[in-house]
């Protein structure tokens, strides 16, 4: 649900237990111009919105856009991007190791099983990485 500037100034100024004049007095402006920000009355000066977000303890992207910042979006997932590389490091390998048992080269020995290790490996890590992938 997209809010307006005012509206974030409003709930965020209130959740810090901040008064208008409290505000006010730490963007150097008046309590009357923390009111007709809230009210969407005006806006606050454009080199003012930084230290406005960090004062009211949100982002300038919440400010700015009116959603809460997802952060577990934005953040990358480790489990999952090393799930990714198994994976994908282990279809590698199979292609690599199936490619040289074709070439029956005596100086690499490939084994059936470790081909079918290497792939089940993959397969699971994917697997478990679509699954985390549902989850959110």
């Amino acid at each position: 649900m997209t809010k307006t500037m005012g509206t974030i100034i409003c709930e965020a100024r209130k959740n810090k237990n901040m008064t208008q004049a409290d505000l006010a007095q730490i963007m150097n402006v008046t309590d009357k111009a923390v009111s007709k920000w809230e009210r969407d009355i005006s806006c606050p000066d454009v080199t003012s919105l930084a230290k406005l977000s960090e004062t009211l303890g949100i982002t300038l992207e919440e400010l700015m856009s009116g959603q809460p910042a997802d952060k577990k979006q934005k953040q990358i997932d480790l489990v999952e991007l090393v799930c990714i590389a198994v994976s994908f490091a282990m279809g590698i390998a199979v292609l690599i190791l199936s490619v040289l048992s074709k070439l029956e080269l005596e100086t690499v020995p490939v084994k059936t099983e470790n081909l079918i290790i290497m792939l089940s490996v993959g397969l699971v890590t994917t697997g478990f990485s679509k699954l985390r992938s549902i989850e959110k």
